[in-house]
């Protein structure tokens, strides 16, 4: 699953609490910053854990402020572990 994140998500350490959260979870796939303000990520793993992740990304990190998560459904890209990836 892809998903975006809108709100108050960028310069508030969200990408790397993600990257832990996501890595606690023995997630695949990776987290990025786009240039229209709001956080992408791609999540890999079993359906039931990747639903978790997703509802915890509607909280994300103390200083965070989500106002909408868009669900896109995705392929397995082949990521290895849970990375931070360039922005776009």
């Amino acid at each position: 699953m892809r998903i975006r994140i809108e709100g108050r998500v960028q310069g508030v350490w969200y990408r790397g609490w993600a990257v832990a959260e996501a890595r606690a979870r023995r997630l695949r796939g990776w987290v990025r910053n786009r240039r229209d303000g709001s956080v992408e990520v791609l999540l890999i793993g079993p359906a039931e854990v990747v639903r978790g992740m997703i509802e915890t990304c509607r909280q994300g990190p103390p200083s965070a402020h989500v106002s909408h998560i868009e669900e896109i459904p995705a392929e397995d890209d082949g990521a290895q572990g849970f990375t931070q990836v360039p922005s776009v």
